[in-house]
């Protein structure tokens, strides 16, 4: 496993097992396809199965599987453009689900949201405390 500080910063500030999914993911497909853009996809579409981003973090999963269309497909993780993604939220959870991750992440107006509403929020919200914790 890579040294901590060698991990994206998101992996650094979450459980062992997540960072261990994501190296051993990234490790596998380093040796297939290389070292760059697609082993890291590679890594995070892996990690996606098991875990949600939750703030600045990633969070076990109730129920493992793909976390979003773009993961449901067959094959390799899309390319850059190829798709979108829910940027680590698990798009197929739950309303109810996603409503809890919302008030955990503290977002107004989230009980008049629908589920793809919901997801939006989150992913904005991921991303802001992701930038926050990065300059701090």
């Amino acid at each position: 496993m890579p040294k901590k500080e060698d991990l994206p910063s998101t992996l650094q500030r979450s459980p062992e097992k997540a960072q261990r999914t994501w190296s051993e993911a990234h490790d596998s497909a380093v040796d297939s396809y290389g070292e760059g853009e697609r082993a890291h996809r590679t890594a995070f579409s892996a990690l996606k199965h098991g875990f949600e981003k939750v703030g600045d973090h990633w969070e076990p999963k109730e129920q493992r599987g793909p976390s979003d269309e773009q993961a449901s497909k067959s094959g390799a993780p899309a390319r850059r453009g190829g798709g979108g993604t829910a940027e680590g939220v698990d798009a197929n959870a739950s309303k109810s689900h996603l409503y809890e991750v919302a008030k955990k992440l503290d977002i107004p107006g989230r009980s008049r949201m629908d589920k793809d509403d919901l997801v939006e929020a989150i992913k904005k919200e991921n991303g802001r405390r992701t930038r926050e914790s990065r300059s701090s």
